[in-house]
């Protein structure tokens, strides 16, 4: 069965994960060691096997790897402010020379110029 035929909180095989993703296995087994949030339930064997939280959690590593230029240091900043519940605007911003959205722009810039005026 493939991974698209489970059900929607059916667990995931390694596997499944990376062919899912287009990430390879053993990607996935260096976040684990990388990001402590990333713990898939282990079976005998020690086969691996990925909740619906774990995928999604795998997700959003890869895309602020992948797509925002963030730096392993930067995501494990990033999710342990988040585990912490502090503000995002707390939060570490991408690697210099990554593209940034416009909105975010907005963002730093208004930032800036609340700290600019307090000075």
């Amino acid at each position: 069965m493939a991974a698209g035929d489970k059900a929607a909180g059916a667990f995931r095989t390694i596997g499944e994960v990376s062919q899912d993703t287009g990430l390879p296995q053993h990607i996935l087994r260096y976040w684990e060691t990388r990001f402590p949030q990333l713990r898939p339930l282990q079976r005998a064997g020690k086969r691996r096997y990925y909740r619906p939280e774990d995928v999604a959690l795998v997700r959003r590593i890869n895309d602020l790897l992948n797509q925002q230029g963030y730096t392993v240091r930067g995501v494990q900043k990033l999710l342990m402010t988040e585990a912490r519940g502090v503000p995002e605007s707390a939060a570490p911003v991408p690697v210099a020379g990554a593209p940034v959205e416009s909105s975010n722009l907005r963002t730093i810039r208004d930032l800036l110029a609340r700290a600019l005026a307090q000075a």
